[in-house]
């Protein structure tokens, strides 16, 4: 009977150890169940603390546009409000109570007249041993667009100043310095350059800075070429220039009758006359008394000339055509005779907006400021050593 017995045991053992086994799952399965409730509960919660957070921070950034937009504003005011008051300093400290008076002289005139004719077309003595031509254009550099269609940037010709001179238009009596490179480069605006307010307005784009004065052309009747001392701004010295009948010096740009130029040599003047109205004229300056040291009749051509440069003494003059195309320089005339015309290399410049109404030529940097349609252009001349003849 023992061993039937624990036969018949062994199915109720089975079962219950069953039913254990599934209480166990159930009671596995039940907390499983409560732990993914739970975890839908906290992301159901932290969803939500996300939301009202994003919303939260879109309210903060919007105010933070508000006010943003608010300081723009305020400090937009307060640029105007500096810039006039800059004018109105500037415009009181370059006001001169009793500005120079001009007198032409007739007699001195026609002496400084008759004087250089004297010495026209004479071989000249350099002062310099500079040898060098423009050999091409190595580099050109658009920094930016500023002013109108026509002016005339440059630095001083002669020192080592930093300095950046604006002259805004064909016609104005206001130059615009800035301290740097830089500072023109990055602002728009005016106001981060100072103004010089000019006894008298200025007519084309053939002015200069040389050691620290600006020679520029006043037209009153005849031309006068008028020193102007930029540290104290006032007028050290004028002169009438001693040419007849003058006409625009490039056939391209008509609002030009005088280039003043500079180079290793010292001052020159770019001009035309009426005697000689095919081509253009050079003469030396003198940068001290603005007399006249010797005149030259180039065979360069006005027509088609949109602006011209002197490099060690030789006349360099820019053609174009009448719809703007690549300029190129297509004359040079070297007044010591050492450089050919034949053998002066036909220079292009890269294709770019439209014409040149300035080119300043850099002695020291080898460089050209160039003002073309509004842009502000520098060109970097890659030089060579003149062919003797």
């Amino acid at each position: 009977m023992g061993p039937w017995r624990c036969l018949l045991l062994l199915p109720l053992l089975a079962a219950a150890q069953q039913q254990q086994f599934m209480e166990y799952v159930e009671r596995r399965l039940t907390l499983l169940e409560e732990r993914i409730a739970q975890w839908h509960d906290q992301s159901s919660r932290y969803s939500t603390e996300l939301r009202d957070f994003k919303n939260q921070v879109l309210g903060m950034l919007e105010t933070a546009e508000k006010e943003r937009e608010a300081m723009r504003s305020e400090a937009e005011s307060a640029a105007v409000r500096v810039d006039r008051l800059e004018r109105e300093v500037d415009y009181l400290e370059t006001q001169n109570p009793a500005p120079p008076c001009v007198e032409v002289d007739e007699t001195l005139m026609e002496k400084q007249v008759a004087t250089a004719k004297q010495r026209k077309n004479e071989k000249y003595t350099k002062l310099t041993d500079c040898s060098d031509t423009i050999a091409s254009v190595r580099a050109m550099k658009i920094l930016k667009r500023f002013g109108s269609t026509l002016g005339l940037w440059t630095k001083d010709a002669a020192g080592n100043s930093e300095k950046i001179y604006v002259f805004d238009g064909t016609a104005n009596d206001t130059v615009y310095v800035f301290p740097r490179m830089r500072e023109f480069t990055l602002f728009s605006a005016t106001r981060k350059a100072a103004r010089i307010k000019l006894p008298y307005p200025w007519v084309g784009t053939g002015h200069l800075v040389y050691d620290g004065h600006l020679y520029y052309i006043r037209q009153q009747g005849s031309f006068q070429v008028i020193k102007f001392n930029l540290a104290n701004k006032t007028v050290v010295d004028s002169s009438v220039f001693p040419a007849e009948e003058q006409i625009p010096v490039f056939g391209l740009s008509p609002f030009t009758y005088i280039e003043v130029a500079a180079d290793e040599e010292g001052l020159w003047a770019i001009y035309a006359t009426k005697e000689d109205e095919k081509n253009i004229c050079l003469a030396k300056l003198d940068p001290t008394s603005l007399d006249i040291e010797q005149m030259w009749d180039t065979p360069c051509p006005r027509e088609n000339a949109e602006g011209a440069f002197v490099v060690c003494g030789a006349l360099h003059v820019v053609y174009n055509t009448r719809l703007p195309s690549r300029s190129r320089v297509q004359c040079v005339f070297d007044v010591s005779g050492t450089l050919a015309p034949e053998d002066a290399s036909l220079v292009y410049f890269p294709k770019r907006y439209g014409s040149h109404s300035s080119m300043k030529y850099s002695p020291h940097e080898r460089q050209i400021y160039a003002w073309d349609d509004g842009y502000q252009i520098i060109y970097r001349m890659e030089m060579k050593k003149k062919l003797e003849v």
